[in-house]
């Protein structure tokens, strides 16, 4: 008899934790707060944010974040990429941690809500769990990355993807990512001592702001983020004849100045006339001798190509090539162009994922759009090892990487409940 009842007891109140679990919500004032002391942090004259990686004001952020995350119940430590990452056991040894998290770090003179609101969120949804006694099946881990405003060093470097070029590179601080990383407490000797394998996480998650306007704009609560794009460059060269401009004849010039801007504005005009979200940008250009009072002989300019699909990318590209060979005919110039770099792949959210955060934040009663995102995000490199999903919430005029960037106290809060009852669905879910 006692046999039968125990394992009745168990299921019983494993059923009123499920329906506990169902009233939970973040508490919004103390994630506001913890959001703004954060903020201190770095805070300029002009209002922005100087908590550049590796800066004196970055050690002093990770202090404190550190400190809230054991005030939280977190095992912390920081690994080798410096990486700080908070464990909480679950109930069951054998399941994977479903991990989450963002990162601190801020563009020079940038805003305050960009990763921060994703990694106190995060820390806010451990607080939120802990009050009310519920532990979850799987282990949770929350992470804050190393330098994600910087090439994602710290996500790069969890999966394995962050080679010995790489940390040679001079970050915002002056200062290499090697010198950067082993400021922090990590050692970038050991760093492919930390990489995680596809299958070591059950899943990963992150919230953050859009940092563009189609939230704010169609007055939605939550965006449903369907990938991070691939973003492709190229270098594009016309070569011409450098001359006098007073001297040479308008009918005579071979001038790759002209080129390029016919070039420039087929680039608008081609991108557009493809059907989705894709863009196109053209952001740099040089001229050279580069004086006034020459024709110049070479003109060099940026493309850059971002889309959720990378074949789509270069078929747009193989369009522009072509157009970019005839206006070369037309001006009597050369075009010649050089990929030169895959800045990221693109990486899709996991359709399963995708419909836990859709399905709990309509549970909210908030409302969805699903989008790509423009920006790069330390979950495109989770996305190698695990199923990635991604949260978004409105950026006020979709403004981010500056001063005056914002989210709202109700859409944070928003943004944290969606995040908590994803984990809790998730961790009913997966196996």
């Amino acid at each position: 008899m006692i046999q039968r009842i125990f394992p009745l007891t168990l299921l019983l109140l494993f059923c009123l934790q499920i329906s506990y679990a169902q009233s939970f919500k973040i508490n919004s004032d103390r994630l506001h707060a913890s959001l703004m002391q954060l903020s201190t942090f770095g805070k300029n004259e002009k209002g922005g944010t100087d908590r550049v990686a590796y800066s004196e004001y970055d050690l002093q952020a990770r202090e404190y974040v550190i400190s809230l995350m054991k005030d939280a119940g977190l095992s912390v430590s920081v690994d080798f990429a410096g990486n700080i990452i908070g464990r909480k056991k679950g109930t069951d040894d054998t399941l994977k941690p479903i991990a989450f998290g963002s990162h601190i770090d801020e563009v020079p003179n940038g805003g305050d809500y960009d990763g921060p609101v994703g990694s106190m969120s995060s820390i806010e949804v451990i607080k939120t769990l802990a009050e009310n006694n519920f532990t979850t099946k799987h282990p949770l881990e929350v992470i804050i990355f190393t330098n994600e405003e910087g090439g994602v060093v710290g996500s790069r470097a969890l999966v394995g993807q962050l080679s010995k070029e790489a940390l040679q590179v001079v970050s915002n601080a002056g200062i290499t990512q090697y010198e950067g990383i082993k400021k922090l407490g990590g050692n970038p000797d050991r760093i492919n001592e930390i990489k995680r394998n596809p299958g070591d996480l059950a899943a990963f998650l992150e919230l953050h702001i859009e940092q563009g306007a189609n939230l704010f704009n169609e007055k939605k609560d939550i965006g449903v983020v369907e990938g991070i794009v691939a973003i492709d460059w190229w270098d594009i060269t016309f070569t011409g004849f450098a001359n006098h401009a007073g001297t040479t004849p308008m009918n005579l010039r071979k001038d790759p100045m002209l080129a390029a801007a016919k070039f420039i504005l087929a680039v608008n005009q081609t991108v557009k006339s493809y059907e989705g979200r894709q863009v196109a940008t053209v952001g740099k250009i040089q001229a050279f001798p580069g004086a006034g009072n020459v024709i110049p002989g070479e003109v060099k300019l940026n493309l850059e190509m971002r889309d959720l699909s990378s074949e789509k990318i270069w078929t747009i590209y193989k369009d522009l090539e072509k157009q970019a060979q005839s206006i070369a005919e037309e001006f009597d110039v050369e075009f010649n162009s050089k990929h030169i770099e895959v800045a990221s792949k693109p990486a899709l959210a996991d359709p399963e994922v995708r419909r836990v955060i859709q399905a709990q934040a309509e549970k909210l009663g908030l409302s969805t759009l699903s989008l790509p995102s423009g920006a790069g995000h330390d979950a495109q490199e989770m996305a190698r090892i695990a199923p990635m999903g991604m949260i978004f919430i409105p950026s006020k005029d979709g403004i981010s990487h500056a001063p005056s960037e914002f989210s709202s106290k109700e859409d944070i809060a928003n943004g944290a409940n969606v995040l908590l009852y994803t984990i809790l669905e998730l961790d009913k879910k997966l196996q």
